[in-house]
């Protein structure tokens, strides 16, 4: 009977391709798929459907969480009595209690059950994208301390809601940022679908958040119209414009000009934490069920190490050294009352300089990696992914401004000496941009180099039957100590002064020693690259410096496209006001982006 069950059984397509040329074989008939095979893959396509389905269901939960934040923000703009600043604070304060219930539900509950976390994405959460996580972090706690201080000054013409907006603000940032810290790179394997409408959740709170601190220009009109006052005093003409506008003037004290000054400075970074956490908690919620086969972990990680590069450091210090001058004289004269005019020549001039060797530094990297014979990488990788959206995402925030600067200066007075340098800073700045996201995302779908040999081990060559002797001494010495004089123990702590102090200049000259054994073992390492790998990490380790400089400048202050005033007489202050609050973020955000890009492509250089 079961002989004929099994004559019965359908031969597969490869059985019936080989029938002609090969007699029929028991032992090589290849079955149908049988009920196991049918019923394992049923249950491998139903969880990839469940998958399917929760990734929907989360995306359609932030689409209208969005949607709902973006309605509310639009008419508190459009129209400020139905919708004021206060109800879209109140339903951001809403939004963020959920997601800390949450946080700290997956804090205390999912994360801890058994089997919930079996991989861990070595890709997701780098150490730099956690770092800047802190980074931002703190400077945003700081600048919810400023406004509390400033609204807490204020507080006869301000609502209780502005400060208790900021106050759940800085604890919603303290336990995110904890969170992000320890749990970025976890794929958790329970509770998919809540995991992922919280993460959801979290991720849209963040984007309304940027949304608002990009439109929000409350404070900023404010001091704005407080500048206008003082210059109507000068001119002799009325005191206030506005009734509301007196009621709420920041008084004459150091206390207050302190928390106006502090409030302008650290405004970016709460749009660059709001975008870096919505970055990291995108590749949590793709890798939410997600199971990491051993083919993708790396068997060989390569790591950083500062050898073969020479040229690309001492460019990209001195670009660095010369940045942070311009910086700083920039920050001391264009922070005065009126901005010296040869500050924004001297600071348009830095970038016109080093934009073009940033540029032609991408294309050479990028002609060198056509050149090369590196195999591409194909596997999957959600973190690259992002990677790659993100550098062209943010690069539009820079060149978005950029375009808006050009049209305003052609259409004014291009032949005007700041006019024509802004002009000249904006192309040159949309063609950087351009290159170097050719230059990472090329480099970054390339296998890394693996090296035929590692580096020569040194002080491997120590003789074992010596660390005996060294253990025997001690012993013998305590040994013929306690049968000896006191004459001869002065003389023996005598000659162990001496040999301590012959082992010191021992010690010292084994110093020197290892100190010339690892140059010479860095120029040896720098002679046995080849020409592209040398090329390519000195260009790499250079835009790594620039890109950092280019970082520190507008982070820290230097905002010459809001301070010079073509634009904003061009565009009007409010119109003007959030272009720059869309792309300067974008763009600070796109510089620490690259960096980080750019050391991967040094590291599998």
């Amino acid at each position: 009977m079961s002989g004929n069950k099994v004559s019965r059984q359908k031969p597969c397509h490869h059985c019936k391709s080989r029938s002609t040329s090969t007699p029929p074989d028991t032992s090589t008939i290849h079955y149908e798929k049988f009920w196991l095979y049918r019923h394992c893959s049923s249950v491998q396509q139903s969880d990839r459907q469940a998958q399917k389905a929760g990734q929907l269901f989360s995306g359609l939960l932030a689409m209208n969480v969005v949607f709902l934040g973006s309605a509310f923000i639009s008419s508190m703009i459009f129209n400020h009595v139905a919708i004021t600043l206060a109800d879209v604070w109140i339903l951001l304060s809403i939004l963020k209690v959920l997601c800390l219930c949450w946080i700290i539900y997956y804090l205390l509950g999912t994360s801890r059950q058994p089997h919930a976390v079996l991989h861990r994405d070595s890709h997701a959460g780098p150490i730099w994208i956690r770092g800047s996580v802190l980074l931002f972090g703190s400077f945003s706690i700081l600048l919810n301390v400023f406004q509390i201080g400033y609204s807490a000054i204020l507080i006869q013409c301000k609502s209780r809601v502005e400060i208790v907006f900021p106050s759940i603000e800085i604890l919603f940032i303290c336990t995110q940022a904890f969170f992000l810290w320890h749990h970025s790179k976890d794929c958790i394997q329970v509770q998919h679908n809540f995991t992922r409408c919280g993460l959801m959740l979290t991720i849209a709170t963040n984007l309304l958040l940027w949304l608002l601190a990009v439109t929000n220009d409350t404070i900023h009109m404010e001091i704005e119209s407080q500048l206008r006052e003082v210059e109507q005093r000068f001119a002799g003409k009325a005191l206030f414009s506005r009734n509301e506008t007196a009621s709420c003037t920041c008084p004459n004290t150091t206390i207050c000009k302190i928390f106006q000054k502090g409030y302008i400075l650290l405004y970016p970074f709460n749009t660059e934490y709001c975008l870096v956490c919505c970055s990291v908690l995108y590749v949590m919620w793709k890798n939410v069920g997600r199971r990491i086969s051993h083919h993708h972990v790396p068997h060989i990680k390569p790591k950083f190490k500062l050898q073969g590069v020479v040229f690309g450091p001492l460019l990209g210090a001195a670009a660095v050294i010369i940045g942070i001058c311009v910086f700083m004289m920039y920050q001391i004269q264009a922070t005065g009352s009126a901005p010296n005019r040869q500050v924004f020549v001297m600071y348009y001039s830095y970038y016109i300089v080093l934009l073009p060797l940033m540029s032609v530094g991408a294309v050479i990297g990028t002609i060198i990696h056509a050149l090369e014979k590196r195999e591409l990488d194909t596997l999957k990788n959600p973190t690259r992914s992002l990677d790659v959206i993100l550098l062209m995402g943010a690069a539009l925030g820079q060149i978005g401004m950029c375009y808006f600067s050009i049209v305003a200066l052609v259409a004014t007075d291009p032949r005007d000496l700041l006019n024509s340098l802004i002009l000249s800073y904006s192309v040159l700045l949309i063609f950087q941009n351009i290159t170097q996201n050719v230059f990472i995302i090329d480099g970054l779908h390339r296998q890394p180099f693996l090296a035929a040999a590692e580096a020569i081990h040194i002080g491997q060559h120590a003789a074992p039957s010596e660390l005996p002797s060294e253990e025997e001494t001690p012993t013998s010495s305590e040994q013929e100590h306690t049968q000896m004089s006191p004459g001869k123990e002065e003389e023996i702590k005598e000659e162990q002064n001496h040999d301590a102090h012959s082992q010191r200049r021992v010690s010292m000259l084994e110093l020197g020693q290892e100190i010339r054994k690892a140059s010479l073992s860095y120029i040896h390492s720098y002679s046995h690259l080849s020409w592209k790998r040398k090329a390519l990490r000195e260009i790499s380790f250079f835009l790594v410096l620039c890109n950092i400089i280019l970082w520190v400048m507008p982070t820290f202050g230097a905002h010459p496209a809001f301070e010079n005033g073509l634009e904003k007489s061009f565009y009007g202050y409010s119109t003007w006001f959030v272009i720059v609050n869309f792309g300067l973020p974008l763009g600070v955000f796109y510089r620490m982006h690259s960096v980080g890009g750019l050391l991967e492509v040094y590291i599998t250089a």
